[in-house]
């Protein structure tokens, strides 16, 4: 059985091909020449951080199949200046357009030290104050950190996933990947 953990960079597809029409975006056949292996769980484009990749059938769906409440950690950049009632909103559960999420654990923390640059970078705006949530799920709709913190009034300027159940980005380089 092959696992390995990816640190998808800004702007990469979770799949091996592009079937757009338009300009080509890099995909994971960018980096990954491991043949057999899919990607258990999806990133969005503008999303960075941890995807993990198998070739374990089971494995992945347990990974990937919302029932089995896998838990995977986030750390976002949001606008905004987090009151203790929006945050309170996300550790209930928030109401989106496709129904209640499950409640979230959520904390305010310092930004991190040692993340590295993004590109392109975040605009930054003065006038604007935002600040970092670490925030872990067990579900994964569709953008749903994104729609979380847009619903309670933060949205999402940054979105890393830094941790998938036990697996975790430390050590790992965007663009690069470790074989466990």
């Amino acid at each position: 059985m092959a696992l390995i953990l990816f640190n998808k960079p800004y702007g990469v597809l979770c799949q091996f091909t592009d079937e757009s029409t338009g300009p080509k975006r890099p995909t994971l056949a960018d980096y990954i020449k491991r043949p057999g292996v899919y990607p258990a769980g999806r990133l969005d484009l503008d999303s960075e951080g941890l995807l993990l990749l198998t070739d374990d059938g089971q494995l992945q769906a347990r990974i990937a199949n919302p029932r089995y409440k896998t838990p995977k950690t986030y750390l976002t950049q949001v606008e905004g200046d987090p009151q203790p009632g929006a945050l309170e909103s996300l550790r209930r559960g928030v109401k989106l357009k496709d129904g209640m999420t499950l409640p979230a654990e959520v904390k305010r923390i310092d930004p991190p030290a040692d993340l590295w640059p993004r590109d392109p970078p975040v605009r930054f705006r003065k006038s604007v104050p935002d600040c970092w949530l670490q925030l872990t799920i067990r579900e994964g709709r569709n953008r749903q950190v994104r729609r979380m913190t847009a619903a309670v009034g933060l949205p999402t300027l940054r979105l890393i996933r830094w941790q998938i159940a036990d697996w975790t980005l430390d050590g790992i380089a965007p663009g690069e990947w470790r074989e466990i």
